[in-house]
């Protein structure tokens, strides 16, 4: 969201000024990226990461990657909320594991494939691509 769309907002404090129970100005550095009607984002930032140093995070960052900045940290900080020791990589390796387990089953699976071709002894083109059998 650009700044220039937090104008519309200005009539109700964004979520953090909200939470922090103080008055939001124009000019507030958390006002674009955590909108009234999301108030628990900022919430959950705030729990994890605390506000004076999102703040500083958001004043380092290039205005253009703010937007992005605060999106991750909102996904970390649910991540940390949910799995407060692993966070973002907890769900990442369970993702990976994943995979590996179906990488493994996509190979017994052509495996069994290749067996029952070379039963029939007819020849079939793998998943990927090459003639086989």
């Amino acid at each position: 969201m650009s700044s220039s769309s937090y104008s519309n907002y200005t009539n109700s404090p964004c979520a953090a000024c909200k939470f922090l129970r103080r008055k939001c100005t124009s000019d507030c550095v958390f006002g674009p990226y955590f909108p009234p009607e999301e108030p628990t984002k900022f919430a959950n930032v705030h729990r994890i990461f605390g506000a004076s140093n999102v703040s500083k995070i958001l004043q380092e960052v290039a205005p253009h990657q703010r937007e992005d900045a605060v999106n991750s940290l909102a996904y970390e900080a649910e991540a940390r909320l949910r799995d407060p020791v692993y966070g973002c990589v907890g769900a990442i390796s369970v993702l990976q594991r994943q995979v590996l387990g179906l990488q493994r089953e996509l190979e017994e699976t052509n495996a069994d494939i290749m067996r029952y071709a070379s039963c029939l002894g007819g020849e079939t083109t793998s998943v990927y691509g090459d003639r086989r059998g």
